[in-house]
């Protein structure tokens, strides 16, 4: 089924919001201002929908064209409000800040940074990491054994623990913590982790991290 099948509005105002939306991090409210100033009478919970649908389907698509993935990662945690809770955001990313995986997750556990890595390692499938660079959480080193138990993880694969290699990634959640702020926060995991999909992706293609066939995130073969 097409993505925008029986939408009220045209795929092109759809995608513009969701860009919006996605890079600058804005309400639904300002946005929906925003486009009523340019004739789309557009309700800002529509937009919200928008977001939920599209945001993770552009990530998954957009995800077939990433550029040269390098085998050294670089792991890190940071923080983000959904609700009146705190959550654990888990990322990975190249030697060079290419994303990897990110996993928005309850708890900052063994488990939780198994399901990360599991789940980056298959959508990498094909390019396994030749070292994993964490901070000094005990979780990763427990995670990494049990990859690497189950053959999921090549045994040769090197855990490193270094601040200063850390250091493109540590530096990075500052950029998306920008974005998320004016966004006014997440209510539920759900909701939460589909727009943080789109916020990555869109960084994705702003930095160049995606070979996209043709220039702009309306290409046919993306969406």
């Amino acid at each position: 089924m097409s993505l925008f099948k029986r939408r009220c509005f045209p795929a092109a105002i759809i995608l513009l919001c969701v860009r919006r939306y996605c890079k600058y991090g804005i309400s639904y409210r300002d946005l929906a201002e925003m486009m009523q100033e340019r004739g789309a009478e557009v309700d800002p919970s529509t937009i919200f929908r928008w977001v939920q649908r599209c945001a993770p389907e552009i990530e998954k698509r957009v995800r077939q064209h990433q550029g040269p993935r390098l085998g050294s990662w670089r792991v890190d945690e940071t923080y983000v409000r959904v609700g009146e809770r705190w959550k654990y955001l888990f990322r990975a990313v190249g030697k060079h800040g290419q994303l990897i995986n990110f996993l928005l997750s309850e708890r900052r556990n063994t488990q939780a940074a198994y399901r990360f890595l599991r789940k980056a390692l298959h959508l990498m499938d094909g390019y396994p990491p030749c070292s994993i660079t964490t901070d000094k959480l005990a979780s990763y080193p427990k995670a990494t054994r049990r990859l690497q138990s189950e053959g999921l993880l090549p045994k040769d694969v090197e855990h490193r623990t270094s601040k200063y290699l850390n250091n493109v990634i540590e530096v990075d959640p500052g950029a998306l913590k920008r974005i998320i702020r004016p966004a006014r926060g997440f209510q539920r995991m759900k909701t939460a982790s589909a727009t943080l999909r789109g916020f990555e992706v869109i960084r994705m293609i702003r930095r160049g991290h995606c070979m996209l066939p043709m220039p702009g995130v309306q290409a046919k073969s993306v969406l």
